[in-house]
């Protein structure tokens, strides 16, 4: 079972916040074998859906209200840790990160930047694939919307 914590940047603890980024690298850096500059300025701006099991962050989303990524809210950097995949926590913290999206920012449409082979996944959760795929730092992705 996940702990879930919603978080601005502010909120976030020193050792979360190292915890989070380490997941974040270790998965999109180091697993997916992509370069990319994965601190972009945006996480002040974003808040923080953090799953902890035994007080380890094993799956975490950011999202942003309107406007601020997107012109829609949108959901992002979903992670979880290669060793938890096995027990649906992608679903869980992508439907706290919907959760907050409505109770934070008040929003019911929300875009994601999904890499292609998630599409099934992104779609049992309510979102609907946009366009043509596109490259984003060499990986193919679609953009999505729930509505």
């Amino acid at each position: 079972m996940l702990d879930i914590s919603v978080k601005s940047f502010n909120e976030i603890e020193r050792d979360e916040l190292y915890q989070l980024l380490q997941l974040r690298s270790q998965v999109f850096v180091v697993e997916q074998d992509c370069v990319y500059q994965d601190l972009d300025g945006k996480d002040q701006k974003a808040i923080h859906i953090i799953g902890k099991k035994d007080n380890k962050i094993v799956a975490y989303t950011r999202a942003f209200p309107a406007g601020a990524y997107f012109e829609q809210a949108s959901i992002g950097r979903v992670v979880v840790s290669e060793q938890e995949r096995s027990y649906g926590y992608g679903k869980v913290i992508m439907e706290a990160s919907i959760k907050a999206v409505a109770e934070v920012f008040k929003e019911s449409t929300i875009k994601l930047s999904a890499q292609t082979y998630l599409k099934k996944f992104y779609n049992s959760l309510g979102f609907k694939s946009y366009g043509e795929g596109y490259l984003e730092d060499g990986i193919p992705h679609i953009a999505m919307f729930r509505n």
